[in-house]
């Protein structure tokens, strides 16, 4: 496993990371066990980033983690956690909160779920419109201090916000959504993280399962039966997509899921693609995206298979889209 830093200051990670939060319900049901497997799994292959939020399942997914890394694996692991989105007990989203009592607070209750005595990379999940940004990194910068926090991320936002993060405090990297499907980050976001050299945490890497190539239908529990690109014609079109690009892999004898990982980790190793593997099948098809070396030519035919700005209907529906920094005008 290849292992790079993440940014100029942050920590040097795996070259893919996992992401935990489909473990707790977002795609429908899990198993614990499964879970907690194929955590064990990915830290085995050299996988050492791990991708969680406070809100995954109100607290299950951070519990989750904290039962997989018992037995001295705490060591193995680097810890990303977001925090600030509020939720009501069915469930339902209310809104953000990321004012400094709020972002310790947070601290302290994800620091208890895992079992653990500082989180490697902290950041809030959206920007809170109602507090300035300085504000939020300038108590995430209190922990730091404090040796509750290592690092510190961002997660969604434009590159006028991370210029005024960066202001305050070193930012290690970006997280926010980027594939085949979804290349906004490319015309000014991307390039205003290498300017700062902030690394990128790349979601959102297999379409949600659109360029999985299993993808059909939303079962019970699965959030994308509301997301546009699953919708009606849109699915129909992305799924098209999707057929396309697996002729293209099929020529050079791998999967779809990892032709589509594979042209994101060839992007540059400032990017690192955070996969979100349920189950240890799913992690073995990640990881041998790995071993997938593009040419010029074979990034040409994915690119061709899906061009940019194909993608049919937007990556979050449109009440969320309005909230995402990175989807403003001057996210430039």
């Amino acid at each position: 496993m290849n292992n790079y830093r993440l940014g100029v200051t942050g920590p040097r990670v795996s070259a893919i990371g996992l992401g935990c939060m489909g473990m707790s319900g977002m795609y429908g049901p899990s198993d614990r066990a499964e879970s907690v497997a194929t955590i064990h799994a990915a830290l085995d292959a050299g996988v050492t980033l791990l991708d969680t939020g406070d809100f995954y399942g109100m607290g299950h997914n951070e519990l989750l983690i904290g039962e997989a890394l018992q037995g001295g694996r705490r060591d193995q692991a680097i810890l990303s956690v977001k925090f600030g989105a509020l939720r009501d007990p069915a469930g339902g989203w209310m809104g953000f909160d990321a004012r400094p009592a709020a972002v310790k607070t947070f601290l302290a209750y994800t620091l208890q779920r895992l079992g653990v005595d500082h989180i490697d990379i902290y950041r809030p999940a959206r920007l809170d419109p109602n507090v300035p940004i300085e504000d939020t990194i300038g108590a995430i910068a209190d922990m730091v201090k404090a040796g509750y926090v290592r690092h510190i991320g961002l997660s969604e936002v434009g590159a006028h916000t991370l210029r005024r993060a960066a202001s305050v405090h070193p930012i290690v990297d970006l997280q926010i959504e980027y594939s085949l499907l979804s290349r906004g980050i490319e015309a000014a976001i991307l390039p205003a993280c290498r300017e700062l050299g902030i690394g990128i945490t790349a979601y959102g890497v297999l379409s949600r399962g659109l360029l999985g190539g299993r993808w059909h239908a939303a079962g019970p529990g699965d959030w994308r039966a509301h997301s546009p690109r699953f919708q009606g014609e849109n699915a129909a079109r992305n799924l098209a997509l999707a057929e396309t690009l697996r002729h293209a892999a099929d020529l050079r004898g791998v999967t779809v899921a990892q032709a589509a990982i594979a042209w994101v980790l060839a992007q540059g190793h400032d990017i690192i693609p955070v996969l979100g593997a349920r189950r240890r099948d799913q992690l073995a098809e990640t990881l041998g995206a790995l071993a997938v070396d593009l040419a010029p030519e074979d990034l040409a035919a994915i690119e061709q298979a899906v061009p940019k700005g194909s993608a049919a209907g937007t990556r979050y529906a449109e009440a969320q889209m309005a909230h995402l920094d990175s989807e403003r005008t001057h996210a430039g």
